[in-house]
């Protein structure tokens, strides 16, 4: 398997230089002047970045610190949260370019939750993603370094998100991968890349496994419908073997009304067991009827039951299947959006906790968060 990683790397290293060599031109000698020509000016870097904050109400209002979140950064229970700061540099120069974007806060230090110790006040800081990138072509680019998931709906910040609470399959997913990728423009429309990376969510490791990622990606000519089917996959543990794939549709249904969905299914296989599967399906209706005013309906099915009859396990422990409903307000004031967010989670085993600190199989929270982008 590693050497089959390693055969794909090169290809894609020595197609890259093949078609530099290919597109060379040679510049002709400088005209005959005593005038030296000006210097070409620098491209300026670009620098943009972003901050969220919230509140979290769990109306069970369990004791003994439970909180009823079983999903990622929302993690509290009655309480003001910082989220995360984030800033982020992006700059090109011909072909070349560079992206270093950086987290502070509790948000940022779960999505990077395999670097650091946790202990430090640095470990809350994240290198959220940092990569460089090659154009070959306007159809062939190469990027090496770390990049967030291509699978999945949501996003790791806030502000790119409709609900700020996250979805199970966005919290039971990949966050990042680190490694070296492909970009392929096949048409107008349609893309396809193709990348060789460390096990999902490391961005250092002394494993010597190494994943395959792809997408590919296609949308109608205008725009208005968008499709993804994304894949990860290889080993996580010796001959242990991990499945992934996530497919994303988005259609714009007029000027004020447009959805999403997102389905999944994780499949894992461990040495001398049978494969074990969670899986999960996700519908997100969106309505703006005004540019400073929107409305998400999101609703999703989560199932990580496991094999009723014992031939398999429950991989996360849930051992249960879980209905989420959450209705998220986007109230826009310029660069600020404040997201009043009613959530109700219905599972089919007692996964939450009451205030008596007795089991229970549903649980509704109310949760307040403002994002502001720059």
């Amino acid at each position: 398997m590693r050497k089959t990683f390693f055969f794909v790397a090169v290809a894609l290293i020595a197609t890259a230089v093949t078609q530099a060599q290919d597109s060379t031109v040679v510049a002709p000698p400088p005209p005959d002047s005593t005038v030296a020509a000006p210097a070409p000016e620098k491209p300026k870097p670009v620098i943009s970045g972003s901050v969220d904050v919230y509140y979290r109400y769990n109306f069970s209002n369990p004791k003994d610190g439970a909180t009823n979140n079983l999903t990622s950064f929302t993690n509290s229970q009655n309480s003001f949260e910082l989220g995360m700061a984030s800033i982020r540099l992006d700059h090109s120069w011909g072909k070349a370019s560079v992206t270093a974007d950086l987290g502070f806060g509790r948000r940022a230090q779960e999505f990077s939750y395999n670097d650091g110790d946790g202990n430090s006040f640095l470990s809350l800081a994240s290198v959220k993603q940092l990569f460089v990138s090659y154009a070959i072509s306007d159809k062939f680019k190469l990027t090496m370094g770390k990049w967030g998931t291509h699978v999945g709906y949501e996003v790791v910040d806030a502000y790119l998100n409709r609900n700020y609470s996250m979805s199970y399959m966005f919290s039971y997913g990949p966050f990042f991968h680190t490694g070296l990728k492909a970009d392929i423009v096949l048409g107008s429309k349609t893309g396809f890349m193709i990348g060789i990376a460390n096990p999902t969510d490391y961005s250092t490791t002394t494993s010597s496994a190494k994943w395959l990622i792809a997408q590919f990606s296609t949308g109608s000519n205008s725009g208005k419908f968008k499709a993804f089917l994304n894949y990860q996959g290889g080993n996580y543990d010796l001959d242990s073997k991990l499945n992934q794939v996530d497919l994303v549709v988005t259609a714009a249904l007029g000027d004020h009304f447009s959805l999403g969905y997102n389905g999944t299914v994780q499949t894992r296989k461990p040495s001398g067991k049978e494969s074990d599967s969670w899986w999960g399906s996700a519908l997100y209706l969106n309505a703006d009827p005004s540019s400073t005013f929107g409305i998400t309906l999101r609703g999703e099915y989560f199932s990580d039951e496991g094999d009723k009859n014992g031939a398999g396990e429950s991989l996360l422990g849930f051992n249960s299947s879980i209905f989420a409903t959450t209705l998220s307000f986007n109230i826009k004031v310029g660069a600020l959006t404040i997201i009043p967010e009613l959530r109700f989670d219905n599972a089919s085993d007692n996964l939450f906790t009451k205030s008596d600190g007795a089991g229970t199989k549903s649980t509704a929270t109310a949760l307040l968060g403002a994002t502001y982008s720059f």
